[in-house]
């Protein structure tokens, strides 16, 4: 089956380095201002757009603990819900309502599939991804998302992407997505700005919400390839540059999560008291999560919640 896929809200290292070489060439307050009013506008091709009720499956593919698969689970039903205190995950997603297509985008969790002892071996291209995507069934309106843990390898995988979507063809065509832990292959590039970054300047990197870098970092990368996901699931919805290797809902805001980031400065987050912990959302259970920007199609700029 054909698919395309979608690099995550991280930067090619390639890139890394000429933006962080221009960072040095300026102060922090001019860059700061630059990366603020971004002149980017992201088109809308007149595809279709997932909205309505959109079922999430999750295929496990190596170990997690139940605590780590319970971040996510909890990630993904604050999506939704209007309980949690502000900031909350749940306004950070309503942005994705203000794209052309019809109504909200409400996520809801689907089945889960466990595959502990990694039953395709430990090294996967992208076909053996959108085979274990198959496993959540091909209805349309589903995404199936393949999480793979700290000792799985993918093709890409911390050298151009952090986690990708893309959609099969075909009478079968659903929409998949994938995200790696990068805790132990590279978390100075999938799990920044919890760690401290593989290029540029060594600021100390930011405690991690949860307690954990690689699932915390694989939050990050899963909030850009879902928004990805539902803003342009067939390569016809919202990019900007070439299709194969479009700027999207946020990966058009890379390095993004509060005001006044700037290339290698995240922005101004909040700060839990007791832990440290740096966030910028609010979920369900007491959870705190830190987002990316997202680009707002009504003011053409990328939003963050803080």
């Amino acid at each position: 089956m054909a698919s395309s896929s979608y690099t995550s809200a991280i930067p090619d290292p390639r890139v890394s380095k000429i933006l962080f070489f221009f960072f040095l060439l300026f102060t922090s307050s001019s860059m700061a201002a630059l990366v603020q009013q971004p002149s980017l506008v992201l088109k809308y091709h007149k595809g279709a757009l997932l909205k309505g009720a959109v079922t999430v499956n999750l295929i496990w593919y190596g170990k997690f603990t139940p605590v780590q698969r319970s971040i996510f689970v909890d990630f993904l039903q604050s999506l939704n819900t209007a309980k949690s205190p502000q900031p909350a995950v749940s306004s950070w997603w309503k942005t994705t309502e203000k794209y052309s297509g019809g109504g909200s985008s409400n996520l809801i969790l689907g089945k889960q599939f466990l595959d502990e002892n990694c039953s395709l071996g430990k090294s996967l291209k992208n076909s053996h991804i959108i085979y274990l995507a198959a496993k959540g069934g091909h209805l349309n309106g589903a995404v199936n998302v393949v999480l793979t843990a700290e000792d799985v390898a993918v093709d890409g995988f911390c050298m151009n992407r952090c986690g990708s979507h893309g959609s099969t063809r075909g009478k079968t065509r659903f929409a998949y997505a994938w995200v790696g832990n990068a805790e132990k292959q590279c978390p100075g590039y999938c799990a920044w700005p919890f760690h401290q970054p593989v290029y540029g300047p060594q600021t100390p990197p930011l405690v991690s919400p949860n307690g954990d870098v690689g699932v915390d970092g694989m939050v990050i990368n899963l909030a850009t390839v879902l928004a990805g996901t539902v803003t342009n699931p067939f390569n016809n919805g919202y990019f900007q540059g070439p299709a194969t290797a479009p700027l999207e809902a946020v990966t058009a805001c890379t390095g993004m999560f509060g005001s006044g980031a700037y290339p290698g400065y995240a922005g101004n987050v909040l700060t839990e008291k007791t832990s440290g912990a740096s966030y910028n959302a609010h979920g369900v259970d007491g959870r705190r999560f830190l987002l990316p920007a997202m680009w707002d199609p009504q003011t053409s700029q990328c939003s963050t919640l803080v």
